[in-house]
């Protein structure tokens, strides 16, 4: 059709349809390329998915190709409207280093996101605390990863946050353990308090009898002797059998009659 109106029309019109029908067929292109590299994305999510590889690492792998397969269209449209290759290259190549130059922090979050994705100090669902904050990992994307807190926040921390720093996983294991820490007043019976302390652990709700819960004396305080009630839970689980023990501990060492003191200060009046 190009080559037909070239023919027909005079030399300056001619030049003028030939860039008016390649601006055209441009356009077709990237609307082309656009609807492709959508296709791209989701056959290959899909493809993933079926492969069973990690969620993470498929919407980014998956993303990748997207942009991929946009780009390689983009590149045949402006050819189509008479820009070379290889000046697209040189183009490209110094655009490439002026936006490196300017955006070093966001490139530093894109390899943060690739090494998250590689290495997988964590997963989807899972339960952690990176970059200062704790939550559940919602998304881990190119720049950021993406958590709910407990309080049902959504918070977005950039990637080179979360490996700059230590990273905990409380999921991967499967189990927690907690410490509960009760002090008793002066006087009272070691051995029974551990002894109860014991008791009131084992028979909490969502407390795990293997490890089994352990207790322990360990301090000799200002105003109490100190016990450490250790237990273990399921991960899910964790917040709600600390509450349990606690309550738990609490009204076992009333119900056994053994006082729960506070801080005190005794001040001495000089004579």
């Amino acid at each position: 059709m190009e080559d037909l109106l070239l023919k027909i029309l005079p030399d300056s019109m001619a030049g003028q349809a030939g860039l008016i029908a390649g601006a055209f067929y441009a356009l077709l292109i990237i609307i082309v390329g656009w609807i492709a590299s959508k296709w791209a994305n989701s056959s290959m999510l899909k493809l993933l998915r079926k492969r069973n590889v990690d969620e993470a690492l498929a919407r980014f792998l998956s993303a990748i190709l997207r942009y991929a397969v946009l780009a390689a269209f983009i590149i045949a449209a402006l050819e189509k409207v008479g820009i070379a290759s290889t000046s697209l290259v040189a183009i490209f190549a110094s655009a490439g280093l002026a936006i490196g130059l300017a955006l070093q922090g966001s490139l530093g979050n894109f390899a943060s996101g690739v090494m998250i994705l590689f290495f997988r100090p964590f997963v989807l669902g899972d339960r952690v605390k990176a970059g200062g904050e704790i939550g559940v990992v919602q998304d881990i994307g190119l720049f950021a990863t993406t958590m709910k807190t407990p309080q049902n926040e959504t918070i977005i921390v950039p990637n080179s946050a979360v490996t700059g720093g230590v990273i905990y996983n409380y999921t991967r294991e499967g189990t927690l353990r907690g410490t509960v820490a009760v002090g008793v007043a002066y006087g009272a019976d070691v051995a029974k308090v551990m002894q109860v302390l014991e008791g009131a652990a084992k028979s909490a709700d969502l407390v795990l009898q293997d490890p089994a819960p352990a207790v322990a004396f360990t301090e000799m305080a200002a105003s109490s002797l100190n016990f450490a009630v250790h237990v273990w839970a399921n991960a899910a689980d964790f917040l709600g059998m600390m509450h349990n023990v606690r309550k738990a501990c609490y009204d076992a060492l009333n119900e056994a009659g053994i006082e729960i003191p506070f801080d005190q200060i005794v001040v001495h009046q000089a004579a």
